[in-house]
């Protein structure tokens, strides 16, 4: 294939998106009745949504059940070409049917709106021809028309795919908000990856991990720095005899203390650490830890229970969890 020599490739890319943010923003006159009713049928549904569609919009569709499944409203993708080859046996009774299609004409769609309806699901129809079979058929319509592809023949589904995320967007925003999903609900289905450590992860889970380095408020020079070398964390809490928290000695508070050039056999931890060391609660969620060592431009916290001191939290912990 030749290169067409004088395009413009800035100018089309600018071209492309500000047609689609267009056909976007076209879509709020579309947000009607139907719309409303749609979000309470789903919102209501005791069975499940599934959305099915052929070609692009099968695509589109898969990834509105993912954003919906992802967000607790249960849904599942039925291709209509499969649909009518044995998959319509996965739809039930309670389920609600939404099908994708730009024209809404198509010979699958054609066969399988028919079937659908003879079993008597409630159908949705996103559709980008509200005089289409499918938008004459449905019993609520959602209506993604837009004016042109971006494809500059006006053929490769492009506007209009980004019109039908939109819209699946829209709806799965709708019931987040109707069922006041929160972000804990949403750590329970993304356990994996660095998003859901971010949503469950806890300070304490990490700092159980490592020893606890601590020394008491007498403990010698020596005492101190073979605790912090032992434990390698670059850190050390002081406590006291009844296991409070009194400071906090780092390698830096060490360094510092060397250069005074004072005779160190009388040194102990009291003279040597820092008061009011940054603390943070066991049972806090790890990434509020890294906002604390960024706000603070430091690189580890003191954990707690309560009152009493518990262990560290280092920076190599968020990074080794993915949290940065």
């Amino acid at each position: 294939m030749k290169r067409n020599q004088t395009i413009n490739i800035g100018q089309v890319a600018r071209r492309t998106i500000a047609m689609e943010a267009a056909a976007i923003s076209d879509l709020q006159q579309f947000i009607d009745a139907d719309f409303e009713k749609v979000v309470e049928r789903i919102a209501l549904c005791e069975g499940r949504l599934v959305v099915t569609g052929i070609g692009k919009s099968a695509i589109i569709a898969q990834k509105i059940v993912a954003t919906f499944n992802s967000t607790g409203t249960p849904a599942l993708f039925m291709h209509a070409a499969d649909a009518i080859h044995g998959d319509l046996g996965m739809i039930r009774e309670e389920d609600i049917v939404m099908c994708i299609s730009k024209s809404g004409t198509s010979a699958e769609i054609k066969v399988l709106v028919p079937l659908v309806k003879n079993f008597g699901n409630t159908l949705v129809a996103m559709v980008g021809n509200t005089s289409s079979f499918l938008a004459q058929e449905a019993d609520f319509v959602l209506n993604t028309t837009v004016s042109q592809e971006a494809c500059p023949n006006n053929l490769a589904p492009t506007t209009s795919t980004t019109a039908q995320l939109a819209m699946g967007d829209a709806l799965a925003v709708c019931l987040i908000e109707w069922h006041g999903f929160t972000a804990a609900d949403f750590a329970k289905f993304h356990p994996g990856g660095a998003l859901g450590k971010k949503l469950y992860l806890k300070v304490g889970d990490l700092s159980k991990l490592h020893q606890s380095p601590q020394v008491l408020l007498n403990s010698s020079l020596r005492e101190v720095i073979v605790e912090i070398s032992s434990k390698m964390l670059g850190v050390t809490a002081v406590v006291d005899e009844k296991g409070l928290l009194k400071g906090i000695i780092t390698d830096g508070d060490l360094r510092r203390m060397l250069e005074k050039e004072v005779p160190t056999a009388a040194v102990t931890a009291k003279d040597i650490m820092s008061l009011h060391p940054k603390i943070i609660q066991q049972d806090q969620l790890a990434i509020n830890a890294l906002e604390m060592m960024r706000q603070h431009d430091i690189t580890q916290l003191l954990v707690m229970d309560g009152e009493r001191y518990q262990g560290i939290i280092h920076l190599h912990d968020l990074i080794r969890e993915g949290i940065i």
